[in-house]
């Protein structure tokens, strides 16, 4: 299946802003929150990054700069080697204040 072309909708002009998505297909038992977790750290995100309880999706909350969120949404796109993206859900949220990225459970 093809990669997603989801593009996020948010207002450029923001300096500090947060997404939420949502990766489905083959994302779990692949590393994939692990591969989330250290490119938001690289790029100066917060949040958080967890699976979901379908076992086909997973959950990611980023908060930071403009910049940083279009590369992670750019490399959710591609996920890690073994991973499959079929579709993601890209929306707006409200910065909660995280200090770092963590992995939920």
């Amino acid at each position: 299946m093809p990669r997603s072309q989801a593009r996020a909708t948010i207002p450029p002009d923001e300096a500090i802003r947060a997404i939420r998505a949502v990766v489905r297909g083959r994302v779990q038992a692949v590393g994939f929150r692990e591969f989330v977790r250290r490119h938001a750290v690289t790029l100066g995100l917060a949040g958080w990054v967890r699976n979901g309880d379908d076992g086909m999706t997973v959950e990611v909350a980023a908060e930071g700069d403009a910049e940083a969120l279009d590369a992670l949404v750019a490399r959710l796109r591609g996920g890690p080697p073994a991973s499959r993206v079929d579709s993601m859900e890209i929306e707006s949220a409200e910065p909660d204040g995280s200090a770092d990225f963590t992995i939920r459970f």
